[in-house]
């Protein structure tokens, strides 16, 4: 694991850089050292948190363009969030991963060579998170789960094309409304879910800081993972160069992983495995 004092040092200040911190390809200074980072979650706590934070990035980004397409798909992120959330307690789990992080970090406050201004940052802010996604209370969402405008959108959603004009003259009407007016319904409907969405990408990010990286060799495209039973990985992050036609192909649980490294045709061929030495970055996150 990354050592806590490191961990503080890199503590963002500014949410803008937790939103960066999620993008699959990495940029640096040099283009020819970009990589792209392939993601296995190894339980269903951490498939909830990257498919809830995959979709509250589309519905940000897709929120911030003034166009009725671009609201379309924010409002369809939008109804995939309630579908997720609907199946268990998600703001339980990440209330009690928020209280793991936060013991966690606070038995490094006596330790020597800590940044103790950034872990108090840090912890700060993690103790702001977890009040405010407790006193939304667990109905937080009902709100928008009673609503007739988007129960209606999501209902003929499950149609293909159940959503033009002619099936839901209602949502028509709202898309063509000014942008401000259009955009101003959204952010309220944004603003349900930001202390569930926020949290958990601070959670994600924290999980990603801590994991140990090490390069490794995959023999003829494949690569078995055994992992530590006493200390359950929760996911395990895969680095190859940008621009590689190779991409990794990953199955198994917490315990055991096998990774096949597969060459991309184009989208008219199916992929072959890689009789070649792979080199790349793993990550495990604890």
């Amino acid at each position: 694991m990354e050592s806590v004092p490191e961990l503080c040092r890199r503590a963002r200040l500014e949410q803008n850089t937790a939103m960066n911190a999620n993008e699959a390809v990495v940029p640096s200074a040099d283009a020819a050292t970009r990589v792209i980072v392939y993601e296995q979650p190894l339980n269903e706590r951490m498939r909830n948190f990257l498919r809830l934070d995959f979709l509250y990035q589309q519905a940000v980004h897709h929120h911030t363009k003034a166009d009725p397409w671009s609201t379309r798909a924010a409002v369809s992120a939008l109804l995939e969030i309630l579908a997720i959330t609907q199946r268990g307690d998600i703001r339980s789990e990440v209330l009690k991963e928020l209280e793991r992080q936060m013991s966690q970090l606070s038995s490094y406050n006596s330790r020597p060579g800590v940044d103790a201004s950034r872990l108090r940052v840090l912890l700060t802010k993690l103790h702001r998170m977890r009040e405010e996604l407790s006193n939304v209370g667990a109905l937080f969402m009902q709100k928008l789960r009673d609503s007739e405008f988007l129960n209606a959108i999501k209902h003929r959603s499950t149609i293909p094309g159940g959503t033009c004009e002619f099936d839901l003259p209602d949502y028509t009407h709202w898309l063509n409304l000014p942008d401000e007016v259009r955009g101003a319904d959204f952010a309220h409907w944004l603003a349900i879910i930001r202390p569930l969405g926020d949290a958990v990408g601070e959670l994600l990010w924290m999980t990603r800081e801590q994991a140990r990286s090490k390069p490794e060799v995959a023999p003829g495209g494949v690569f078995h993972l055994a992992l530590d039973r006493d200390v359950p990985a929760q996911m395990i992050r895969i680095a190859l160069p940008a621009g590689t036609d190779i991409y990794p192909e990953i199955s198994g649980s917490h315990y055991r992983c096998s990774i096949r490294f597969l060459v991309w045709q184009d989208a008219g061929n199916r992929p072959v495995q890689t009789t070649e030495d792979v080199r790349f970055t793993l990550s495990t996150c604890t």
